[in-house]
């Protein structure tokens, strides 16, 4: 499907820059186009594998319909030139999953996680538990590992678990898994989708192309998933915080088919919202055979992924805690219940157009919003409408300095932006860095 072809790459980045070089090993002329300064030793090894490299802003005269496909980075807009344009010349836009997908061994088994919260945890439990239990396993996706990158570490019957965004899914030709979960859905990246119902569709293409040999591991607490998956042909796994179901809590233990696999007690990670990425997790593993003893022995000891409720330090009775991955206002409700203790919260960053109304009711502990970035007087203004005291700032520095100087003894510090970061940062991991090298700086 890529040999031979004249391609155009949109956004260098980590996917395009991935792409470009799996790319080029198969007699493809690629042009590949960035609007910021790539890093240099990227840009020169592309360019000895003979990859055209353009560094500008507006790229349009670039492409005409000569090329066969556009490749383009998720995160750039479905009405951006370039897309608006391929479409007009008949041009497929698709990103470097689908092309990783078309060079991969046979016999790749391939576990696909989305959902608008909880993808990156559950889908690091996933992969942890398949390392743990020895089999052959493979991590990437949208957790920060190209799947392009992957694909000559693949051999033949290997299992890739994939973190996959609304973004990529909408990009797709012929990508399939062969086990999907769907977390949950809320109303997020309507910025990106155009409204929420485009949204929706756009997460459940996670099942296309899936037959009942195929398995769906689908939240039968959320009413959007129901309806989404409503028509799928998957073999369907339900699972359940709440209620009786294939995955499912009862007697302070986590069941799997009627079959009692771990206690709660022996779970590190505690949350309701974290029981439930481990049901979807336990669901996964267990197509491919894993015993509870490796499942057991993975959840004693894990204690998260890095940027989700992140504990950075204590100092001075202060307790910080980094949740840069927090890009949406359900991601912030989840880390607010998290605490008891009188705390403080960093809010700010990319404004996409939603209100922060849907916060009050999990303001409870909360002391005092700092804010920060675009968003900050839409914030301010919020905060004001619910008596809640809020400190107005420019960056993220200002904000931890801030919210310090407010606290005290046994108060709790949590950024937890409820905002992506592109206002300032490149991506929520640069973001939450900086959270933990300034807080690691104070004295």
């Amino acid at each position: 499907m890529f040999e031979n072809k004249k391609i155009f790459i949109l956004g260098m980045a980590r996917s395009g820059y991935e792409a470009a070089k799996l790319l080029s090993k198969y007699n493809n002329k690629i042009l590949i186009t960035d609007r910021k300064e790539q890093d240099e030793n990227h840009v020169k090894e592309l360019e000895r594998a003979g990859v055209e490299i353009h560094i500008c802003d507006d790229p349009i005269e670039l492409l005409d319909d000569s090329f066969d496909f556009v490749v383009k980075n998720p995160g750039i807009k479905l009405d951006h030139p370039i897309v608006v344009k391929a479409e007009q010349l008949g041009i497929p836009v698709t990103n470097e999953v689908e092309v990783a997908y078309s060079f991969l061994p046979e016999g790749v088994k391939i576990i696909g996680i989305t959902g608008s919260n909880g993808k990156t945890t559950t889908t690091t439990l996933i992969y942890e538990i398949m390392k743990l239990a020895g089999k052959d396993v493979h991590l990437g996706g949208n957790i920060g590992y190209p799947v392009c990158s992957l694909v000559e570490k693949c051999k033949e019957n290997d299992i890739l678990v994939l973190e996959i965004s609304g973004h990529q899914l909408h990009d797709f030709i012929n990508f399939k898994t062969d086990v999907s979960v769907m977390t949950n859905l809320t109303e997020v990246h309507t910025d990106h989708f155009g409204t929420y119902e485009n949204y929706k569709y756009n997460k459940c293409l996670i099942f296309k192309g899936h037959t009942e040999k195929d398995v769906a591991i689908l939240n039968l607490d959320n009413e959007d998933v129901l309806e989404g998956t409503k028509n799928i042909k998957s073999h369907k796994l339900m699972f359940s915080s709440s209620k009786d179901a294939d995955l499912c809590i009862k007697e302070d233990a986590i069941y799997y088919l009627n079959e009692r696999v771990v206690e709660l007690k022996d779970i590190r990670l505690k949350g309701v919202h974290n029981y439930e990425n481990i049901m979807c997790a336990i669901g996964a593993v267990k197509e491919f055979g894993v015993a509870n003893e490796s499942i057991i022995n993975l959840l004693k000891s894990f204690t998260g992924v890095e940027h989700r409720i992140e504990f950075v330090r204590e100092l001075n009775g202060r307790e910080f805690y980094n949740d840069s991955k927090s890009t949406n206002v359900k991601s912030t409700q989840i880390a607010l219940s998290a605490f008891k203790n009188p705390t403080i919260v960093l809010l700010g960053g990319l404004d996409r157009g939603l209100p922060f109304d849907d916060l009050t009711s999990f303001l409870g502990n909360t002391k005092e919003i700092v804010c920060y970035g675009e968003t900050k007087n839409k914030i301010k203004d919020f905060a004001e409408s619910v008596n809640k005291m809020c400190k107005v700032v420019d960056t993220l520095e200002e904000a931890v300095l801030q919210a310090y100087k407010d606290s005290n003894d046994g108060d709790v510090i949590l950024l937890s932006p409820a905002c992506a970061s592109w206002d300032q940062y490149d991506n929520f991991e640069v973001r939450g860095n900086e959270f933990k090298q300034v807080v690691n700086n104070l004295k």
